[in-house]
């Protein structure tokens, strides 16, 4: 069902004091200098709609300095109802998440309820840190659409768990014998293999998304290219964790296993991250998050909420035109989209079929433009 945020309401945010904004059903240009909190702004959609932050996994770090609590609060127009979300997190407490009043008991209910896509200038993280970072987009990705997936998530995790204490404790007491691991080994097994496949049946829809897409924002000559690389892929997962039994015993972890799965992203046959240019690389993470658009989307039954922060930079006008281009004729649903340029963001929505409203952020709050931008094509 089609939804979209109507009203944002922010206290105690970030550098936010109190704010709050009237949003348009489609496109939401927020523009000003840097340090004015635009970025934020779209950190609290995602805040409401997963119920954490894009940036930052320990909540109390967002609480505005010198303050004790932050509150967000979104109203989402559904279909012909509202609903709203309230989540606030005060220091020493737990964050408490609600939807029409109602606490939610946990955070996983909420998951895919509303689901949004961010493209950030912070993705490029995703190309250039460490496996674990891709594992948590890839696993961020899936579990908007698939609550069947984070269950079996949760469960691998809290048994992956408990199987690195018992090694542990291996060390120590050796009376302790391989029996003792046979049930973490069995939720292992079951949960990591239903993960595996569930992977490895989204990679084959994803990556020819993204070449498509890659190539609409583009128009070049490159070739992209998406592999999903685990050791499932090549044995059963009981089978990997007896072979490497003796290997988990010295290393006090369980070494082998979906939680060491990884994505190589490629250009014309070679790893982006260190072939590709900062701008292909940019293209390339662009193109990544429509594929993911485009894919949740399919499955939801709900075009998400597209979040686009200060993405223009690095990006030639042609590219940019690409991009904007994939915008209008309402193949997307809400959009919004923040640039310290706000000439540049005129320059590039004129000509396009977008309704448009325009927000200027300064260091004294934020304002809206009093003339209404709806261009036609």
């Amino acid at each position: 069902m089609a939804f979209h945020l109507v009203r944002l309401s922010v206290l105690n945010f970030r550098n936010h004091g109190e704010i709050g904004v009237d949003l348009g059903p489609e496109v939401n240009c927020f523009t000003g200098p840097n340090g004015t909190g635009k970025t934020n702004l779209l950190d609290a959609v995602h805040y409401l709609a997963l119920g954490k932050s894009y940036f930052d996994p320990v909540d109390q770090h967002n609480v505005r300095l010198g303050e004790e609590l932050f509150v967000l609060q979104g109203t989402m127009a559904v279909g012909e109802e509202e609903d709203v979300i309230l989540c606030s997190v005060r220091k020493g407490l737990r964050k408490v998440l609600s939807r029409n009043r109602k606490e939610y008991d946990r955070l996983a209910d909420h998951v895919g309820r509303y689901p949004v896509v961010m493209i950030t200038p912070y993705d490029g993280q995703i190309v250039q840190e460490g496996s674990e970072v891709r594992r948590r987009f890839l696993d961020g990705l899936i579990a908007q659409f698939d609550k069947g997936y984070l269950e079996a998530l949760i469960r691998y995790n809290r048994a992956l768990m408990q199987r690195n204490a018992l090694l542990k404790r291996l060390a120590e007491q050796s009376a302790l014998d391989r029996t003792s691991f046979e049930p973490w080994d069995e939720q292992l097994v079951i949960q990591g293999s239903s993960i595996h496949a569930t992977r490895a049946g989204f990679m084959k829809e994803l990556i020819p998304l993204l070449g498509e897409h890659y190539s609409g924002i583009t128009s070049g000559p490159e070739v992209v290219a998406l592999d999903y690389r685990s050791s499932l892929g090549e044995e059963a997962m009981d089978v990997l964790l007896k072979r490497t039994w003796d290997r988990d015993r010295a290393a006090q972890y369980t070494t082998s296993g979906i939680h060491k799965d990884d994505l190589l992203f490629t250009i014309d046959g070679n790893p982006l991250k260190r072939f590709g240019s900062q701008g292909q690389q940019k293209t390339y993470l662009i193109a990544l998050k429509l594929a993911q658009f485009e894919l949740t989307a399919t499955r939801t039954g709900s075009k998400p909420v597209l979040l686009l922060d200060d993405i223009f930079d690095k990006i030639d006008p042609q590219r940019m035109r690409h991009l904007l281009r994939q915008l209008s004729g309402h193949r997307f649903g809400q959009v919004l989209i923040t640039d310290t340029d706000a000439n540049r963001l005129h320059a590039a929505i004129d000509g396009l079929d977008l309704d448009t409203r325009f927000f200027h952020l300064d260091h004294e709050g934020i304002s809206r433009e009093k003339k209404e931008r709806t261009i036609a094509g």
